[in-house]
């Protein structure tokens, strides 16, 4: 644990009904950005404040960003942006890499979903098809897919290329729709992933490499689900042409999943922090704000290499596990409702760091918790089919309140080009089981005739946990980094109970 004395924090200084920024440690440098209104930066705590201070005051570190969703983490707060031309930082993407939002939009009208015995058979549908449980695989999906080892490594190596997305069933098109369909080396090739995974087998890293295999195309638990929405676009013309543009349907059913890269991506990442530990160790080199969560390789080194190429191994497999996850949902509501047709509008993630242009300059930008938000005309879209809207962005409130689907404005610059994740958490998992009553929690879902596959909703993931989304969504427009184009409203909810595996 780090040590945090609140009053060695600096106060946040506003610059905007929802913007600010933090003084950097001993105001050399720039300031941390803030990214929140009045109420949402009163919310954020000494602990968050004083990792974002240290991971800004890190070496290489030029730019910082805490998002109204921001909150303690590991090392660096869930909810930042942290951005280096010259040093990789595990912790601030964190153990569940490349965690990530999908959506599936469906061509059912919302009255396909209104009777509650149709949802039922639908929930029953997809666990038999994705289940859901930090420990889960196919063996407890008897619907699943089949994934052995030879098409694990593809998968992992390679992403979402033909070969694995016609194994497992996946439309090719869907490629197309992913914030990045594959990732490759640290030298930009597949080859370096086939020998870092082919040394990590060698090594024993992973004893049980197939069952790790055998979990793509399920949740996991915590703060991971898959719910069903309906759709409901916004007014505004212009927004509206947006929302169609990426394929969206007003009155119309819609699927959004939100998890990562399972067990196998927790594991490449455990191990980064132990082995960049050990190196700290060893070089008695000094931890930012003596926090070994925090520990991080310059770019050109043997570790930098080593962790980009571990990173890109569990970002392919978050990236085949969201694709088959949605394949397999649709399959579920194609064998309840007969000739039923989706496509997928998009797949974001929001734990990754990538290779983007910060102020003129190749960086690498780390977002934990984080999304990229890329307006209409942002150079990395150029040739994309969302040059000229910018791209989805997935956003998800709680059921209770609801999600939304945005895009990116020009103001977005401010933040590196990024927003929130979601709400965020305002209740640790503990606090939550200790302060909210059951009761209350099953209430309000049942009011709001939503429906879930849990016999109790899990309280640590009740929506009193999180934070007011629409005051965080108030927060994102007010500070111009994107708007709303759609609304999703929850008709029925797939979770589990157990702890969080990101």
């Amino acid at each position: 644990m780090i040590s945090v004395d609140p009053k060695n924090i600096p106060p946040i200084v506003s610059t905007g009904e929802a913007t600010g920024f933090l003084p950097a440690p001993g105001n050399v440098g720039k300031p941390i950005t803030i990214i929140g209104t009045q109420k949402i930066r009163q919310g954020f705590d000494a602990t968050c404040l004083q990792q974002a201070l240290n991971s800004r005051g890190a070496p290489g570190v030029t730019d910082l960003v805490l998002n109204p969703d921001a909150h303690a983490g590991y090392g660096a707060p869930v909810g930042c942006v942290l951005v280096s031309p010259t040093h990789v930082y595990p912790g601030p993407v964190g153990v569940d890499i490349k965690c990530s939002m999908s959506l599936l939009q469906l061509d059912l009208p919302a009255g396909a979903v209104k009777d509650k015995p149709t949802r039922r058979a639908l929930i029953d549908a997809i666990l038999e098809r994705t289940p859901t449980g930090p420990g889960q695989g196919q063996r407890s999906a008897k619907k699943s897919r089949p994934v052995n080892t030879y098409l694990g490594k593809r998968a992992a190596t390679g992403g979402a290329t033909p070969e694995v997305c016609s194994a497992l069933g996946i439309p090719h098109a869907w490629a197309e729709a992913c914030e990045d369909a594959f990732h490759t080396g640290h030298d930009g090739t597949a080859d370096a992933l086939e020998k870092r995974l082919e040394e990590h087998l060698a090594a024993g890293l992973f004893r049980n490499f197939e069952e790790k295999m055998r979990q793509l195309g399920s949740y996991g638990g915590g703060n991971h689900f898959g719910e069903c929405e309906v759709v409901t676009l916004d007014g505004d013309p212009a927004a509206r042409a947006t929302a169609e543009a990426f394929g969206l349907r007003d009155g119309h059913v819609a699927f959004l999943s939100h998890c990562g890269s399972r067990g196998f991506g927790n594991i490449l990442a455990q191990g980064q922090f132990r082995v960049l530990q050990r190196r700290f160790d060893e070089w008695k080199i000094p931890l930012p704000g003596g926090d070994r969560e925090l520990v991080y390789a310059p770019l050109g080194s043997p570790e930098a290499g080593a962790y980009l190429d571990d990173m890109a191994l569990g970002a392919n497999f978050a990236t085949i596990n969201h694709l088959l996850i949605n394949a397999l949902v649709l399959e579920a509501f194609q064998e309840v409702i007969p000739g039923t047709t989706g496509r997928l509008v998009y797949f974001i993630s929001h734990n990754i760091a990538r290779r983007e242009k910060v102020d003129g300059r190749e960086c690498w930008v780390h977002r934990k918790g984080a999304t990229r938000a890329f307006p209409a005309g942002h150079e990395a879209l150029k040739g994309t089919r969302f040059e000229a809207t910018g791209h989805p962005i997935l956003l998800p409130g709680n059921p209770a309140a609801g999600s939304v689907v945005m895009v990116a404005e020009p103001g977005a610059e401010k933040s590196c080009y990024s927003v929130n994740h979601g709400a965020g958490r305002c209740m640790g998992r503990k606090a939550a089981h200790r302060a909210l009553d059951q009761g209350k929690i099953d209430q309000e879902l049942d009011e709001l005739d939503i429906l879930s596959n849990c016999r109790q909703y899990p309280k640590d993931e009740a929506p009193a946990a999180y934070k007011d989304f629409h005051e965080v969504l108030r927060s994102v427009e007010t500070a111009g980094l994107a708007k709303t184009v759609a609304k999703l409203k929850a008709r029925f909810v797939i979770k589990d109970a157990a702890q969080a595996d990101d």
